[in-house]
Order: C-alpha cells, then structure tokens, then sequence
C-alpha cells in the first residue's frame, strides 16, 4: 500500500490497487502510460501483467490513438496519465477516441494543485478542455474510497470517461475490497442548511473532488448545505435545479480553473434554466500557479477553509 508522510493513502496508490485488481477480474483490461510507469503508479501491474502493460515513451499523442486503436477491438484499455501531459493528446482524444465513443478509461493523475512540481505541473486546466467534448463523462473523487468506486464506474461506462486525481493523500477514508459502480451524474447531499428557506441566508456549497473536505468545516460553521458533486460531465441536473429554488446563494469550490471549470458548467446550467440566483465560482484564479507546497498555495489562494469560509462570508452572507 502507497501511503503519504501523513499516513494517509496517496491516491495514485488507490489507482495502483484498483488497475490489479480490475485485471484479476477482467482479462480485457490493459494498461497504457506515456512514460511514467512509476509515477502514475503502474510498478506493480507491470510485474504482475507484463502482457497487457504498455509503456509507449513520452508520446502521448500515440497513447491515445494506440488506446482507441485497442478498443475498436473490444480490449479495454485504461491510460494513466497526468493532467497536464493529457493536453498533448488533445487533437487525439477528440477525433480518435469521443468522436468514435470508444470504451477507454482516462485515469488522470496530478489533476489540480500539484505543489511541488511547480506551474509546469498544475492540472488545473483538463476540465475546461474535457467537458466540452461530447461522449465524455468526468468524475473528481472525494476520498480513497470514492476513487476506487469513480475508477470502476468509469472502467463499466461504454464509452471514453475520465476520472481526476489530485497528487497526495486523501482523507483516510477506509476502502473496501468490493468495487460498487455510482450512478452516472447523482450528486451526493452530504449536509443540509438547518435554517429556513426564507431566511434569505441560505447558502448551497458544491464541491467536487479533494475540496469537499476543505468545504466540511465551512458548510458547519455557517450552516450551509453542502453537496459533494462527484461528476462534473453529466451534472445532476434534477438536484441544482432543487438547489436553485431553495437557496439563495451557490457557492462552487474545485481544484481547477475557475474560466470554464465545473463551477462554469454549474452557471451554463441555471441560465439555460432562467435560475437568477447569485453564484460564487471558487477555484483557481487566472494566473499560472507559483511554485510551492499543496497547503502553501491554497492558503496564498484561499482555498483553503479559511479562505473559503471568507469568500463566502464576503459574497452571501454580509451584503
């Protein structure tokens, strides 16, 4: 088991787990990487699986036409990649694998702030240039457990998904042995707003992957309903909707651009649906990252609890 300083299991070591696993019980399944074997966490599936392994070098491009080229012959090819090695796929990902809506796992490692790998490194682009492309499905993880059970649900979706990682260690959340498939775009409502409904300070928070546990301590010292969103492609329509009419402010938190982020599908969403509530879009402003620690610059971006608890504060709360 891989596992942070902090004791916690590294999110890469969950994906490790899972691909062996998946393999054990599934004989199509093989695995891609651009030259990042030990990164992406593929040591040991390549010692236990030496024939359904598959380095292709640093070309990424190739990667991604080799998996399509794998799924039009119903073999099941899962591409563990990072985030920002995934951009050099782009033109590839988009007429060799979604416009042919081919079966291919994207396992996308380093997705957000990634500390110490500096700006070069920063994931914090892949859903902007993911969710524009048709046939795709996206899921962010909150915890170990829950990317152990996206992984499956994306491996068991019939055409391309991508699941998103940060670098690091999760909550602690326990795993199971057992690997449960989520229903594709259903949110999950973690804690509702004690207060009335026209208080008219009634604050939704949404959150997606690593963040809902940055957003736990906020959605409790203000009271807020906070919903783990879990999918960003296809959003759970029927619950925003909900949210839209029983709150008077939204409030987005991920670990990604906020230009064309989930945060801006959430307000595609509520114009398309004539929703005139305010929204707050939290995530990375529109500058490259600087160099430094994961908890350094959330803190130098505020978004960490704190700086969230602020923004919200600021927006919903003190006008």
């Amino acid at each position: 088991k891989i596992r942070e300083s902090s004791g916690t299991r590294s999110y890469t070591g969950v994906f490790s787990d899972w691909l062996c696993d998946m393999a054990a019980e599934d004989t199509r399944l093989v695995g891609i990487t651009p030259a990042m074997r030990e990164g992406s966490g593929l040591i040991r599936f390549s010692e236990l699986y030496a024939d359904r392994y598959y380095d292709v070098g640093i070309a990424e491009q190739h990667a991604l036409t080799f998996a399509a080229g794998l799924a039009c012959e119903e073999i099941k090819p899962v591409v563990a990649i990072y985030s920002t090695f995934l951009q050099r796929g782009y033109d590839q990902l988009i007429h060799d694998i979604a416009l042919q809506e081919l079966d291919v796992t994207l396992a996308i490692d380093r997705a957000g702030i990634v500390g110490a790998d500096g700006a070069t490194h920063a994931g914090v682009f892949d859903i902007a240039f993911l969710r524009c492309i048709p046939n795709m499905i996206i899921l962010c993880p909150k915890d170990e457990a829950e990317c152990r059970d996206m992984l499956y649900t994306a491996y068991q979706y019939p055409g391309p998904a991508a699941v998103r990682y940060p670098r690091g260690g999760g909550t602690g959340a326990e795993e199971r042995a057992s690997m449960q498939a989520l229903e594709i775009g259903k949110a999950e409502l973690l804690r509702e707003s004690t207060l009335q409904e026209d208080s008219a300070r009634r604050v939704a928070i949404l959150a997606w992957g690593n963040f809902v546990a940055h957003c736990e301590p906020v959605a409790e010292q203000l009271d807020c309903t906070l919903v783990n969103m879990r999918f960003v492609k296809p959003l759970d329509e029927s619950l925003l909707a909900e949210l839209a009419t029983t709150h008077d402010c939204l409030v987005t938190v991920e670990d990604h651009a906020v230009q064309g982020g989930a945060g801006s599908a959430v307000n595609e969403f509520l114009l398309q649906q004539r929703h005139t509530l305010p929204v707050l879009n939290i995530g990375i402003p529109d500058h490259f990252v600087d160099h430094g620690t994961q908890s350094e610059i959330y803190a130098q971006l505020g978004l960490d609890a704190g700086g969230i608890e602020k923004s919200i504060r600021a927006f919903c709360l003190e006008k």
